[in-house]
């Protein structure tokens, strides 16, 4: 059983250091768009990508839901040596999932205009927000497929393959996005072909996993299992809050914004969210790469290992945070200036000053994604949920609003260090109490 090694350590390192890259590698497609955007458009256009990101973010939830339980409930049937019904589980999430695919691209499409409205499309950049989500939209379930496959990849036993894979599909995105973008001056539209174009390769090249003789988990014909769907459903809940809640927070910020500042402090979050993006998500890839460890273990009833897992996340979780705060830190005006070109300032000045306000968050979001990882993976979804729904929609909406109405719109940039301050606090109280529980 390749989930089980010689060393937990070493385990542990094994899965969480592909995870962490394939997390970053997701995030970077979006990135990339912006970045080619930026140079090769305008840096209103910048703020389209912005706009369109939610979307991109909402198919990645329902992705994450799905994978994530049923990524739990296949490695606890795997440690119960179980395969016949972890093949079970699997295919059902994959056709439940290219079935959602098909609905969500027929409603959107639909009505185009009006999702981009929704997003947050004003007449400034309307434009660019339809051009991007037409070219976008159509290749949703190559986003929600990507993902799930690269999450039952590493259930699979093969982190590494899941990160090559993924990297393949991002240089490819970077090519594209030079070539459509660059060269053919296909706009914004060009840079959504370009990530619509390198996710569906991604997706051949998990399906030749699948369909190979490598892996332990296979398609297979199934029934129906509508509890199953519950299960996973109620596993994965917290993880897809946690993805969901990116989207809600740019939309929730771009709103903020329009309202008490201006449209140039638009392209200053749009610059955020993707640092955001890049830290937030490499914490989701330690929750998400030592999850199917602590679920395997935690299906052979074999606690204290989990409870050693649990230690190493933690751990990891306070290196990387603090590591990656400093270097938003030190380095902001290198960062920012990525999409802000030097004959704007004072555009670059405000980014910077900003992106370090809005980066110390980052010391504690790390703790609050990697204890709810934890308790996703041993079946606790009521903290795991509690911690995903305070740190994304409840806590952070009460500290905009609070922190905007003392402060205006200065009292946006300190919102989610607040937020995480708050999350901190329940997620200890959920830890003290679910510590001290005999299953976890």
């Amino acid at each position: 059983m390749r989930l089980e090694g010689t060393s937990l350590k070493k385990d542990f390192m094994r899965f969480i250091v592909p995870s962490i890259a394939a997390q970053w590698v997701f995030t970077l497609y979006t990135m990339v768009d912006g970045i080619f955007v930026a140079r090769g458009v305008s840096e209103t256009a910048l703020t389209a990508v912005n706009i369109a990101m939610p979307y991109t973010m909402a198919l990645f939830s329902i992705s994450i839901l799905f994978a994530v339980g049923t990524s739990t409930v296949t490695a606890i049937l795997l440690g119960e040596k179980n395969g016949k019904r972890a093949n079970e589980v699997f295919t059902q999430n994959i056709v439940l999932l290219a079935v959602f695919s098909v609905v969500i691209t027929v409603l959107v499409m639909a009505d185009l205009e009006r999702a981009a409205v929704f997003l947050g499309a004003t007449e400034r950049n309307k434009a660019y927000v339809l051009e991007y989500l037409r070219w976008l939209v159509p290749f949703s379930a190559a986003f929600i497929l990507s993902y799930s496959f690269e999450m039952l990849i590493k259930t699979d036993g093969f982190p590494k393959r899941a990160t090559m894979i993924v990297t393949t599909g991002a240089l490819l995105n970077v090519i594209l996005d030079y070539l459509m973008v660059m060269r053919l001056h296909m706009g914004v539209g060009g840079a959504a072909l370009a990530t619509g174009i390198s996710n569906t390769v991604v997706i051949i090249l998990y399906l030749l996993h699948f369909f190979g003789k490598s892996g332990v988990i296979k398609f297979c014909r199934f029934r129906i299992d509508i509890p199953l769907i519950g299960r996973e459903f109620k596993n994965g809940l917290s993880s897809g809050i946690t993805e969901l809640s990116a989207g809600f927070i740019i939309f929730l910020f771009n709103q903020a914004i329009i309202r008490l500042l201006n449209e140039d402090a638009l392209v200053s979050y749009t610059i955020i969210s993707y640092v955001n993006s890049l830290g937030v998500m490499a914490m989701v890839g330690i929750a998400q790469g030592y999850q199917p460890l602590v679920s395997y273990y935690y299906g052979q009833k074999r606690m204290e290992r989990c409870q050693k897992l649990k230690k190493y996340g933690i751990a990891a979780a306070a290196v990387l945070s603090v590591v990656y705060t400093a270097v938003c830190m030190v380095f902001a005006r290198q960062i920012v200036s990525l999409f802000v070109s030097a004959d704007m300032p004072a555009l670059m000045d405000y980014s910077v000053n900003v992106l370090r306000i809005f980066s110390l968050s980052f010391l504690l979001a790390g703790y609050n994604v990697v204890i709810g990882g934890y308790f996703i993976a041993v079946e606790e979804s009521f903290a795991a949920t509690g911690i995903s729904l305070s740190r994304s929609i409840v806590a952070l909406t009460l500290c905009l609003m609070i922190l905007t109405a003392v402060f205006g719109g200065a009292g946006i940039w300190w919102t989610p260090l607040m937020s995480e301050d708050v999350t901190l606090a329940f997620t200890a109280v959920m830890l003290k109490k679910y510590t001290s529980a005999p299953s976890c």
